[in-house]
Order: structure tokens, then sequence, then C-alpha cells
């Protein structure tokens, strides 16, 4: 079975077109869209308009070729936009969204999560502490919720995020695959550890759960995002953890993604260029 994999596209058309032409290119059985799928910049409550013309779009052509479409809303998509991103998927057999859920695929569970470790950033729609020592990052500014409304500031963000489950806690709720040998998780935290989490600056900030979590449970393959530059900072895209394959493939200006062949456990990057 043949995957092409990609993430933190970003409301990219181009992007998102040159997608649709791999797909075709490759023979794509699966298309995996691994978060933030939509527009960063400009006025977020803005979204919804991205996920109804676009990604509609976008989703009916996988759905007219018959390939399978996997994906879920990142921590830069609005948690309010997330009934209306659901209300889309369906409407296409084709298409899944995977957030905390299992899709499975011919023999392959396929098993998502898009919380993210909390970040210095002001907006903690998806966020988590990653376990119960956790030690917070210093803050940008105070933390928001988004809502019909507008955003929400938190009054104590610490507080607050300290009575919500921990990301160790969201991997324990996830739905169990039937053979670990034949799943594949799409996270789009990395895990830490593994040079798949190292920003601009080089510090690394992946998750110490999540790194936990595949050690002890050793899927067959992890996919990433989340961290745009760590490839190009760390030199490290893919690595093994103990027998489980992950992959992080980063996503700078250029259109990055990898193409993996289930049968032949062969897994290629691509870095293409417009």
């Amino acid at each position: 079975m043949k995957i092409i994999y990609t993430t933190d596209l970003h409301g990219s058309t181009w992007k998102y077109k040159r997608l649709t032409e791999i797909a075709h290119e490759q023979g794509a059985d699966i298309v995996i869209n691994g978060g933030d799928l939509l527009p960063k910049g400009g006025d977020l409550f803005s979204q919804d308009r991205f996920i109804k013309k676009e990604l509609n779009e976008h989703f009916a052509f996988f759905e007219d070729a018959g390939i399978d479409y996997l994906c879920y809303l990142g921590n830069d998509d609005l948690r309010i936009w997330d009934n209306i991103f659901d209300e889309t998927c369906v409407k296409y057999s084709h298409v899944h969204n995977i957030a905390q859920r299992k899709v499975r695929i011919r023999d392959i569970d396929f098993v998502g999560m898009n919380w993210v470790v909390d970040y210095p950033f002001q907006l903690k729609d998806r966020c988590r502490v990653d376990k119960d020592d956790y030690e917070f990052q210093f803050q940008l500014g105070p933390g928001v919720l988004s809502t019909p409304d507008g955003f929400q500031r938190i009054k104590d963000w610490f507080k607050y995020a300290r009575s919500l489950p921990t990301f160790s806690q969201e991997l324990d709720k996830l739905p169990v695959p039937e053979n670990m040998n034949k799943a594949i998780y799409v996270v789009h935290m990395p895990p830490s550890g593994l040079g798949l989490d190292v920003c601009m600056n080089g510090a690394q900030v992946g998750s110490k759960a999540l790194y936990d979590f595949l050690l002890i449970t050793q899927p067959l393959l992890s996919l990433h995002g989340h961290i745009h530059e760590s490839p190009g900072i760390s030199g490290t895209w893919k690595t093994i953890l103990g027998n489980t394959i992950c992959v992080q493939p980063g996503q700078m200006t250029s259109f990055i993604f990898v193409v993996i062949d289930t049968e032949k456990m062969e897994i290629i990057r691509h870095d293409y260029r417009s």
C-alpha cells in the first residue's frame, strides 16, 4: 500500500493543489494530512471559509479518485471550527477525521491525535501539559481560547492547564489498534529526544510522554509534524524508537512530503519547490 504523508500546510493553496497532483502521479492509496490545515495568517475567525470552499473541493477530488484521505485540524486551527470540519469530512466516504479516532483501512489501523504539549504562544485550544511534572515554558502573552464571540482570555493559564487531562492521559484514552505491528499513529506533536522536535533556537520541545508511549506500544509507524523547521535544524526527519519508525518531514516554504510503501517499508522524503 502506498501512502503520502504531509503536514502543516496552513492553507497554502498551491501546496494543496500539488498534493492532489502527487497523489495521482504516485498512485497513492492513502493520503494523510497531519494537522494545521487552515490559513494561519490574518483573521483566524474566517478559517471556516477555507473549510467550506477549498477543503471541500480538495476532499471531493480524493472522493472521486477513490483515495482515502486521513486528516485532522491542528493547534493553529481554531477548535470552534471542529464541528464544521467534521461535517465536511463525513460528506465523503473516503475522507476521515482521525482526531482521537481509529480508522481501519485494509489491515492497518490508523490512530490520530491532535493535542499538543503547551508552548509559549497564546492560542491554547489544543494545548495540554505533557506529564504531571511538566515545567511551563516562558509565555509570550496571556493564554486564550477561541469562542464564537472571539478569543476568551484565560485568567490563570497555568492553573487552568493543570485542571485538564495531561498529554499522557490523552494518549491513554486513544482507541487501541488490533495489532500494533500493523498500526500507524498520526500524532501532530513529535516525541522528545529523537531529533524530530528541534526549534530554530535549538530548543527540544517534544513530548516525553509520547516517547514513553511509543516505546511501550511499539506501533509500526508514527507520523508527526508541528515543528516545521526541525529536520532542517537537526538533520533528522526519520528515526527508529525500538521497532517503531518515527517520521517528521517538516514543512517550510517549499512543499515537503513523504511517500511510504508499506509492503517494502520504504519511506522517501521529497522537497518540492513551486
